[in-house]
């Protein structure tokens, strides 16, 4: 009876998906061994969530094509995601000693192939090596599915349990010389950052929080996985390249009760593949959450509602500043009223609301119907400036909001009531 199953597959699909989420950004930031890294790990986890399906209560051979497949990308992924580490702390490293602020895109070309040296084609060196040490095809667990089979000799060490700690503790080296020189440059540092729109200085710390507890996870765990190797199994001397692939093509199904019966192999299984799953997780925990990434879910959500028929949009517009409909009538925002409380009102025009009867509302021209000739009338300034008494409790607009005509002189004005002015003024408002 499997006891980490249906646990162990909901967490390794999770551990495939959810890095996935930040990928984009991260590509578009050239962060190339942040990619990398989600690369490996949802790889990882995508593989072990289908053998943990496939294979659950069984130990048959049903696809063996895949098994072949499915243990290079266990292989890969041992060195694969320690490399991916290293690349993110050597590029840390390299922002942290930066002697200039701007990065040319040669410089950037030039950093991505190299991560791409590091991080798939010495993965796939390490994986072309394995035929030296691999004693046969694959092993089949029962509750776990295709395992690589090496053949415990002293070659494997130098060719495949020693890689995952010597690049751990290059990595290791990096970090710790990555705070020193933060810790020695502030200033600098400070002003590449500014400058740098791509990658922020929270990123920045979160890329290293990230790499820091990658190191502490996987490099002692590799050091544990090869003394369990060196204790649960007779170390055998190397005779020659056919006395290891004597019968090569041979597949060995390994029941539950048998494997499980060793307690030194259920660890190292068990590590093996929750380590994949620890790495996914603890990055989605480091920029699943992030500023860049809530934005993200945002637009996401407005996309999937205007899939089902909702503007989101729309409906947020409703709620701010502008006109919207209330009890069938149309009103006005706070934000308009106070606008519109602003606007230059003419001298002569309350800036209180004012009722009239039907009898009383005429023609804005019938005022002006019986007016054949110009007529004057003058005020002084004081007189225009000076409000009556029932309107000296109203707030009229101030003067630096009224305009005059230029050519009205300083002791009176002159007005015109011309039906072409009544027009433009009634029209106006």
């Amino acid at each position: 009876m499997d006891s980490t199953y249906p646990l162990f597959p909901v967490f390794a699909f999770l551990g495939f998906f959810l890095p996935l989420i930040p990928l984009p950004w991260h590509f578009q930031a050239w962060n190339s061994g942040t990619c990398f890294f989600i690369f490996w790990t949802s790889l990882a986890c995508l593989n072990q969530f289908v053998n943990s399906i496939v294979w659950h209560n069984n130990a048959l051979n049903p696809a063996p094509v895949w098994c072949d497949i499915s243990t290079r990308i266990m292989l890969g992924a041992t060195v694969g995601i320690p490399a991916s580490s290293l690349c993110i702390n050597r590029r840390l490293y390299r922002i942290a000693t930066i002697q200039s602020v701007g990065t040319t895109q040669a410089e950037k070309r030039r950093a991505v192939l190299i991560d791409c040296l590091i991080c798939l084609l010495f993965p796939m060196i390490f994986i072309a090596l394995q035929y030296v040490v691999q004693g046969h095809r694959f092993d089949i667990l029962e509750d776990v599915g295709c395992y690589p089979v090496i053949y415990n000799t002293l070659l494997a060490y130098f060719t495949t349990n020693i890689w995952p700690i010597v690049i751990g503790l290059i990595s290791a080296t990096y970090c710790a010389l990555t705070l020193r020189s933060f810790a020695r440059r502030r200033l600098e540092f400070s002003q590449f950052m500014s400058s740098n729109k791509a990658l922020t200085m929270s990123r920045y710390f979160r890329l290293m929080a990230l790499a820091m507890t990658d190191i502490m996870c996987t490099t002692p765990i590799a050091i544990a996985l090869v003394v369990i190797n060196l204790t649960s199994a007779p170390l055998e001397p190397w005779r020659s390249w056919e006395d290891t692939h004597f019968a090569f093509s041979r597949v060995e199904q390994i029941p539950a009760v048998l494997w499980r019966s060793n307690h030194l192999v259920v660890v190292g299984v068990e590590c093996t593949r929750w380590l994949n799953v620890v790495c996914s997780l603890l990055f989605f925990a480091f920029f699943g959450f992030a500023d860049e990434a809530r934005k993200h879910y945002r637009l996401a959500f407005r996309f999937i509602m205007r899939l089902v028929g909702v503007d989101v949009d729309s409906n947020s517009r409703s709620t701010k500043g502008g006109m919207k409909m209330k009890d069938n009538y149309m009103t006005s925002s706070p934000a308009v009223d106070k606008n519109l409380h602003s606007l230059p009102l003419p001298l002569y025009m309350p800036t209180t609301p004012f009722t009239a009867s039907s009898a009383d509302i005429k023609s804005p021209l019938s005022d002006v119907s019986d007016v054949s000739t110009p007529t004057t009338a003058t005020a002084t300034m004081n007189e225009i400036h000076t409000p009556k008494k029932h309107l000296q409790s109203e707030s009229l607009p101030s003067p630096s909001t009224r305009s005059f005509d230029s050519n009205v002189s300083s002791t009176c004005i002159s007005t015109n009531p011309t039906g072409d002015e009544h027009t433009k003024y009634y029209n106006a408002i």
